[in-house]
């Protein structure tokens, strides 16, 4: 009995080990791989380049002080609309001491020539009534009466320019106004800030920064190696980084002459054109990114070009067409790409079965449990 029972532990074993040989055969033996099954479908190529940027009103205009002071009054804050000649802000002068002595300096001196020009006209105005002195000599201290009076006039309005930024004739530099219609973008002064004069040694310090809001351009920068596809007059179209869903049409409309080295790369300068919407609205300042439109093809047949092969030149494509159990590898003429789709202007129809991408088996999930 126990001789039978050996027998059978080495036949059980033998068995065991048989099989456990064959599973790992079959477990090791490659199954034919298996290919989706693609066709032609029509879609709206288009080849483009991007361009990353800002959009920034054509025209910002910074309104600077023609007299220097403190600020008075603001009558604006950012985002106001405008008209030109509104008045912004008033400015108080802070009269320079040396200009304000001279001024009045120069207002007395004049008050005593007047004095001592009205004191001769007096004197002698008697005597050419009389008819003891000439009427050409009475002219002269007539004449020296009116030029002493247009001198005190004169003394008069330069001390209220100086000490007040006005004068009776005019009405003064002491009101700041706007020079365009348009929105204020920035009021970067406060009530009681110093101000500074625009002149040929000083820009001036900015009371407030307008621009027309309805005329807006995308000013960006394209790589040297795409410069040369792009031409004046190409449709762009605009994504604002800040607002989803929503896209805005332009023309570009300047391209530099020039490059300008960034991070080791030559970029170039471009612009476009904003064109907006009835009930569109942008803000200056607001990244963007522009896809200019290179070429672009509307409703024709298109392949996936992840499935195109290409030879080493490539300037010849391929694609696998079926052939009853096989692929049979054939030449297609191609026309514009997009890096995804294909268009294909011979060689397959629309009915053509194309082979696609491998077929990669699900993935057994295994859960372990825990006791």
């Amino acid at each position: 009995m126990k001789r039978i029972l050996k027998y059978l532990l080495f036949i059980g074993l033998g068995a065991l080990f048989i099989w456990t040989m064959y599973f790992l055969y079959e477990k090791s033996a490659s199954k034919p791989d298996e290919f989706n099954v693609e066709t032609l479908k029509r879609n709206n190529v288009v080849k483009k380049t991007v361009a990353n940027g800002k959009i920034v009103p054509r025209k910002e205009i910074l309104i600077k002080p023609v007299v220097s002071g403190i600020i008075a009054e603001l009558y604006v804050e950012a985002g106001d609309i405008v008209k030109k000649d509104q008045p912004l802000a008033k400015i108080k002068i802070v009269p320079d001491m040396l200009s304000l002595s001279n001024a009045e300096n120069r207002l007395r001196n004049a008050e005593i020539g007047q004095q001592n020009a009205q004191l001769n006209f007096d004197r002698n105005k008697p005597l050419a009534d009389k008819g003891v002195i000439s009427a050409a000599e009475m002219q002269t201290f007539d004449m020296a009466l009116k030029n002493a009076k247009q001198e005190v006039a004169a003394a008069q309005e330069a001390l209220q320019v100086v000490r007040d930024g006005i004068s009776r004739s005019s009405a003064g530099n002491t009101i700041v106004r706007s020079t365009i219609n348009g929105m204020v973008l920035d009021v970067p002064v406060k009530e009681g800030n110093s101000v500074i004069e625009r002149n040929n040694f000083n820009e001036g310090t900015t009371i407030a920064a307008i621009a027309d809001m309805n005329d807006l351009i995308f000013q960006g920068k394209v790589d040297e190696s795409e410069v040369g596809k792009v031409k004046l007059g190409m449709p762009v179209v605009l994504t604002v980084g800040a607002i989803d869903n929503a896209k805005w049409d332009a023309e570009l409309e300047y391209i530099a002459p020039k490059g300008v080295e960034e991070n080791g790369a030559i970029q170039f300068e471009i612009r476009a054109a904003v064109k907006l919407k009835e009930g569109q609205t942008l803000r200056s300042g607001y990244s963007a990114n522009a896809d200019i439109v290179l070429q672009q093809r509307d409703s024709v047949l298109t392949v996936p070009e992840s499935i195109v092969e290409f030879n080493t030149k490539g300037d010849s494509a391929f694609v696998h067409v079926q052939n009853g159990e096989d692929w049979k590898r054939t030449y297609i003429k191609t026309g514009l790409s997009d890096g995804i789709n294909l268009e294909v202007l011979d060689g397959v129809t629309a009915e053509t079965k194309l082979k696609g991408a491998k077929k990669v088996a699900p993935e057994v999930q295994v859960s372990v449990g825990s006791e």
